[in-house]
């Protein structure tokens, strides 16, 4: 546990913070496999905390046009793209970043030079595979929010030289594809609830490659990385085994935390205070009745008329999932005092209720046990209906159209026979809605048709509205935030303030790395 604590303390502010010089972490601790477990199950929760805590729904979600908070300033430059470098949670993804980053390398270099050889080379690469997916994952985060971002392996280099350039966008990907092609081939097909597996591993390169697949490119994408993208995808939805859990709404309750349907989800636990646990629902739940503890800001939090716009009335099950109605009753939330009331129009998704309600009793304000998925099977199915319809202007590939409407089916909704890259984004944003993802979609249109993601943003109601459950009508609500047009510039971070000045060289022109 000590190797853990110094690790989780030794990085937390910023990424050009030095890593622990202590013996402890390099010399003594790495002498078994599950020692590497130990330390490789460490990085499954705390060093997400940055991300999850507000800039992965305010990026994925509120920036992306899906939710709105009007009062928090910080949010509000989200919503308005009037983003600045001092913005606190760009700040925070960004340190967040790469303090997974730093993790994982503290962990790789040490499992490289001091695991003793009586440890089975297969568990050694097991371990290796989950730090390079972590890895990875980070650094498939920054690339699509900032572009090109330094390439650090090796913490122990900024001692002597703490001052790093950014590297060449396209080398960022050849990194993070490097990282999980090795931990595809090395993770196993099947491990203990919540660990990656190459199912995972495979799933992110498929998605990486889908992304990767229209840089630098106008109007198409790159066929061999759209054969790649199918390929991977492909893998994980016709020979792992692995299918979608039966019921939308029990995706984002406690009970089914790390289902069969989570290929990489955040581990987080009950009862270990701010700073270390999931508290998306003290921020974002609309009343304190709904938290252990008290919490419940999110009141002012909730869907656009944008997002609400795009349900049709047979969606209802990922849409009650998703977000509240007026007057819709939730009896698994407060179950003690008889389930919980909507009283406005406001966040589901991730709201799974008190301590009692998911029989957790050291759940609190600051720890929820909603294990929430960065990558989930549905996603991939979805990856793989894109790569397969390709540069086409419509497909009606029997396995793009097979995996496409199993994910319509589950919510109840009527298959198609035919998709567009239009229906698959609009697919994507209802069934990833709040997740964090849609965001990352914007991204990857843009890289190849700019304009197409700027008229995206652009044509958006970017309104919150209330909703009267007498009558059925929804009422959009007058906002006085002046929202800047979306350039193309819009979709890139300005590096944040503090790291700017710590590191002049972040603001020079990227390099190569390879």
């Amino acid at each position: 546990m000590l190797v853990i604590i110094i690790m989780v303390n030794s990085c937390k502010k910023d990424y050009l913070n030095r890593p622990p010089l202590t013996g402890i972490t390099t010399n003594n601790f790495y002498k078994s496999t599950s020692d590497m477990r130990l330390a490789t199950a460490a990085i499954y929760a705390q060093p997400w905390f940055d991300w999850n805590n507000f800039p992965l729904l305010g990026i994925g979600d509120i920036m992306s046009g899906n939710m709105l908070q009007p009062y928090n300033s910080d949010l509000v430059q989200f919503t308005t793209f009037s983003i600045t470098s001092n913005n606190s949670y760009v700040t925070q993804a960004w340190q967040g970043f790469f303090n997974i980053v730093a993790h994982c390398d503290i962990n790789i270099k040490a499992i490289n030079t001091q695991l003793p050889d009586s440890v089975p080379a297969k568990s050694k690469n097991a371990a290796l595979g989950e730090l390079k997916f972590l890895r990875a994952t980070a650094y498939f985060h920054l690339v699509q929010l900032w572009g090109a971002v330094p390439i650090i392996e090796d913490n122990d280099k900024l001692i002597t030289n703490p001052l790093v350039p950014r590297n060449n966008v396209t080398d960022v990907y050849k990194f993070i594809i490097n990282d999980l092609r090795f931990a595809s081939t090395y993770l196993p097909t099947s491990d203990e609830p919540g660990r990656v597996t190459t199912w995972s591993a495979q799933g992110m390169l498929a998605k990486v490659y889908l992304t990767r697949a229209g840089l630098g490119q106008s109007g198409t994408r790159n066929q061999t990385d759209l054969d790649s993208a199918a390929y991977y995808a492909g893998n994980v939805c016709n020979t792992s085994g692995l299918t979608l859990l039966s019921s939308y709404y029990n995706l984002f309750r406690t009970q089914y935390n790390d289902n069969s349907e989570s290929l990489f989800a955040f581990q987080w636990a009950p009862g270990v205070g701010y700073g270390n646990g999931n508290d998306i629902e003290a921020q974002f739940a609309p009343s304190g009745a709904l938290v252990t503890g008290g919490g419940g800001w999110g009141g002012a939090i909730g869907p656009t008329v944008d997002l609400a716009n795009l349900y049709t009335p047979q969606d209802s099950i990922r849409r009650k999932a998703t977000f509240m109605l007026t007057g819709e009753h939730y009896p698994e939330l407060d179950a003690a005092d008889g389930g919980y009331t909507a009283t406005g129009v406001n966040v589901k998704k991730h709201i799974v209720g008190t301590a009692a309600d998911n029989g957790a009793p050291t759940m609190d304000l600051w720890s929820s046990i909603e294990h929430n998925t960065v990558l989930r099977l549905a996603d991939v199915y979805l990856v793989y209906a894109e790569a397969l319809l390709g540069n086409n202007a419509s497909t009606s590939n029997a396995q793009a159209l097979q995996y496409f409407n199993a994910v319509r089916t589950r919510a109840g909704v009527d298959p198609v026979t035919s998709l567009t890259e239009a229906t698959i984004l609009k697919e994507r944003r209802i069934e990833l809605a709040f997740e964090g993802q849609y965001w990352f979609d914007l991204v990857r249109l843009s890289y190849y048709n700019p304009q197409g993601a700027i008229d995206a943003i652009n044509n958006q109601t970017r309104q919150q509205f209330t909703y009267d459950p007498s009558t059925g009508v929804e009422t959009p609500v007058a906002s006085n935030l002046i929202i800047t047009p979306a350039t193309i510039a819009t979709f890139t971070l300005p590096i944040p303030a503090n790291d700017q000045t710590a590191d002049p060289k972040l603001l020079q022109a990227p390099v190569p790395y390879y």
